[in-house]
């Protein structure tokens, strides 16, 4: 057994997402949470730059004696998770994308929408990877850059983000070429009850439970899997924002797991 954290990392508190999803799933786990609220969106930035952040998130979570790293981000994943696991072996590091697909391709979809950030659009991770399991499959792609700047801002259930939106899907999700929806950041989950009151004929998947059962399977096969502790989880940001703090109150608010806040410097 190992009662050593896990790290999960994200540009913003969409990441959050992936936390709830893992106590669900694995409630005797603990975790270190990093988001960089103070340079979030990734989605917008060059791969380059979205590498170097990603990086130093990812070596601040291993001096933190974490057993594994989640990233909790579908644009670094995209461009940054084979690197990111060249440049630091000795840990266990997955992404998002990886479990999504598998999951999608193993319910049969035979088409598929996908929803993200245009980092993660421009990279075409998901078709790439939906295509090399599923050579037929047909995948139809939209970057929604505003939405990620708005749930950041605590705008999830507003006028303006349903306005966003249906701006973004409209013509997208209403052609019948596909009833299957990637949600292609952790953000959007935040927003799912909105997605599914515009457009309830769509079936919604998201990555976070994915990703959980994967690092599941690789940390019972390693003896990984936490017995109990009475670590307190950390949530860092770089930018410790009231809209961190109430995201973080509000999923985890009738748990018994204790939360620390902190800013990402200590």
């Amino acid at each position: 057994m190992d009662n050593r954290p896990i790290g999960i990392l994200d540009s913003g508190l969409g990441g959050l997402t992936s936390v709830w999803e893992l106590h669900r799933q694995l409630p005797q786990e603990r975790v270190i949470y990093f988001g960089d609220t103070a340079r979030t969106p990734y989605g917008s930035k060059s791969p380059e730059t979205i590498v170097k952040f990603a990086d130093q998130l990812v070596s601040k979570l291993i001096s933190r004696d974490t057993k594994m790293i989640i990233i909790a981000c579908n644009t670094i994943t995209a461009w940054g998770l084979d690197k990111l696991r060249e440049m630091h072996p000795e840990i266990p590091i997955i992404g998002v994308i990886g479990p999504m697909v598998r999951k999608v391709v193993g319910d049969g979809c035979s088409s598929v929408g996908v929803i993200a950030t245009k980092g993660t659009i421009d990279s075409d991770m998901y078709g790439k990877s939906l295509r090399e399991l599923k050579p037929d499959i047909k995948v139809y792609s939209r970057a929604c850059p505003a939405i990620v700047p708005l749930i950041e801002e605590g705008l999830t259930d507003t006028d303006i983000m349903e306005l966003t939106i249906k701006h973004y899907m409209d013509d997208f999700a209403c052609t019948g070429e596909f009833d299957d929806l990637i949600l292609g950041c952790t953000h959007y989950p935040l927003i799912s009850k909105q997605i599914k009151k515009l457009y309830p004929n769509l079936k919604l998947y998201s990555s976070s439970a994915e990703v959980v059962q994967q690092a599941k399977e690789i940390m019972e096969a390693k003896d990984m899997l936490a017995s109990g502790s009475d670590y307190t989880d950390r949530y860092y940001a770089s930018d410790l924002s009231d809209n961190f703090v109430k995201m973080t109150e509000k999923l985890f608010e009738g748990t018994d797991f204790k939360v620390r806040l902190l800013k990402l410097e200590e």
